[in-house]
């Protein structure tokens, strides 16, 4: 069984995943030049495929076309907006996602993306390195208010790690468990009055029609010129325009992004922001969420591959 691998970290610090797979007679074929794959390198590796771990990279509708025996597809992740899933059910095609290996790493780098932008953490770093020891008064977290867009997995995980700041946290989120949020001290919230509202936004939500550019430029208009928006989630879901607007103009304090509606952003307006700290799209890449996604991701990949059991 010929199965493509597209994300480099894959197995990278623990091997037992690859054995996994070849020990039950999988054919392992990767990209050597590395890197997000386009759709053309994408149809040349997959073609012959049973199977595919994929990424971050293209699999539609056109590329899987090129694999007319592909059977299964595993996430290595949670985000499936880059997987054409109207053609694999069309197909029947069984796609499964590493639900929950990655979130703890995805919290703490959001965590510290707004730790790093109140506190002015690489700005004093420069200013250090130039010798340069004035001082630089900077925003507080503790006891500030922290509104969560989407309040699944990682939502969650940040709530509980606002605790330890005595953060007051408000959240939305389309399916909302009342129990889960009193018995957290999470308030509900619509994302307008977050956005009006809160210290802090963070957007932990999947890329769907109803949830693309769910921060527009009007709802930038209600944020406080105070207020920090992080987005760890999907570039999708933030107007980047109306985002580059608003902090060139200062109309908010700062933005921590990991990720862009396009990756690494063409427009070089993005790179001479002072006000912003921009990720790789890394968020989950720590070594203990890698060996997690990669050995769930093999699992679930294998399973849908011969059991023919219904994907998670």
């Amino acid at each position: 069984m010929r199965v493509l691998i597209t994300p480099r970290s894959f197995a990278q610090n623990d091997p037992r995943p690859l054995a996994y797979l070849e020990e039950n007679g999988v054919s392992i074929v990767r990209e050597p030049g590395g890197g997000i794959m386009d759709e053309e390198t994408m149809r040349a590796r997959i073609a012959g495929c049973v199977g595919v771990i994929v990424g971050v990279d293209p699999l539609s509708a056109r590329v899987m076309e090129a694999a007319p025996g592909l059977r299964a597809v595993a996430k290595y992740g949670v985000g499936v907006d880059n997987i054409d899933l109207g053609y694999c059910a069309a197909r029947g095609i069984r796609v499964s996602r590493t639900v929950g290996a990655n979130s703890e790493a995805v919290a703490d780098y959001a965590f510290a993306l707004m730790l790093a932008l109140a506190r002015q953490i690489i700005p004093i770093d420069r200013r250090c390195r130039r010798k340069d020891w004035g001082k630089i008064t900077t925003a507080d977290l503790f006891g500030r208010t922290l509104g969560l867009i989407g309040l699944g997995a990682v939502g969650r995980r940040m709530a509980r790690r606002a605790q330890g700041f005595s953060m007051d946290v408000a959240a939305f989120d389309v399916t909302w468990d009342e129990a889960y949020a009193r018995a957290n001290g999470i308030r509900r919230a619509d994302v307008d009055a977050l956005c009006a509202g809160c210290d802090f936004i963070s957007l932990h939500l999947p890329l769907l029609p109803e949830t693309e550019r769910i921060i527009d430029a009007r709802r930038l208009g209600l944020m406080k010129p105070t207020a920090y928006l992080i987005n760890t989630a999907r570039g999708g879901l933030i107007d980047d325009d109306a985002l580059l607007a608003a902090l060139r103009d200062r109309r908010i304090a700062g933005a921590g992004l990991d990720v862009f509606q396009q990756e690494p952003p063409e427009n070089q307006e993005w790179y001479k922001l002072e006000n912003i700290i921009m990720g790789s799209h890394c968020a989950a890449s720590t070594d203990g969420a890698s060996r997690a996604m990669s050995r769930m991701a093999a699992e679930n990949l294998l399973r849908d591959l011969t059991a023919g059991t219904a994907a998670t």
